[in-house]
């Protein structure tokens, strides 16, 4: 059974939800993302490499029920890639996905990336998370995912202009 790595005493709050980031690392956090893992992608695939990156749980009281992941983009520049997010079906519905992504996108602009990316193939649950998330579809230059495979985007902090302290005139 999966147990929150921290033994914090219960408090009073509207949702039984809560999202802390967490050290992929550490060997019972990297454990835990893994059967995380196993758990919502089943054999769709590869289990990631935990110790790179940002990783989030989201507990359901004290146990761990979903998780998220953000690293460096290897094909968009001054981007974060979204790698994963899983969310145990019995807990589906409650927002979980938003909430992961939302906090994906605050240390990302902490981070002083512009853009996040990512894909969804064959989810429409997740593809529809997106857009309410307010990613764009796009299409990459080099595509690195399946045929099939939707491709979105986030502007999340503007460039800088290339022009220094000049602004743009419309």
């Amino acid at each position: 059974m999966l147990r929150s790595p921290s033994a914090r005493g219960s408090r009073s709050k509207v949702s039984p939800y809560r999202i802390r980031q967490v050290d992929g690392q550490d060997e019972e956090i990297a454990d835990i993302l893994a059967e995380l893992h196993r758990l919502t992608f089943f054999d769709g695939a590869q289990v990631p490499s935990f110790d790179w990156g940002g990783w989030w749980l989201a507990y359901f009281k004290e146990t761990p029920i979903a998780f998220a992941g953000v690293v460096p983009s290897t094909h968009v520049r001054n981007a974060g890639y979204i790698c994963r997010v899983g969310v145990l079906t019995g807990h589906c519905g409650h927002g979980l996905q938003l909430r992961l992504m939302r906090a994906i996108e605050t240390l990302s602009r902490r981070s002083g990336w512009s853009y996040l990316v990512s894909d969804t193939t064959r989810n429409i649950a997740s593809a529809n998370n997106f857009i309410r998330a307010g990613y764009r579809l796009y299409q990459p230059q080099y595509p690195w995912a399946f045929s099939d495979t939707l491709y979105w985007r986030k502007t999340i902090r503007p460039d800088p202009s290339p022009h220094g302290t000049h602004s743009k005139r419309l």
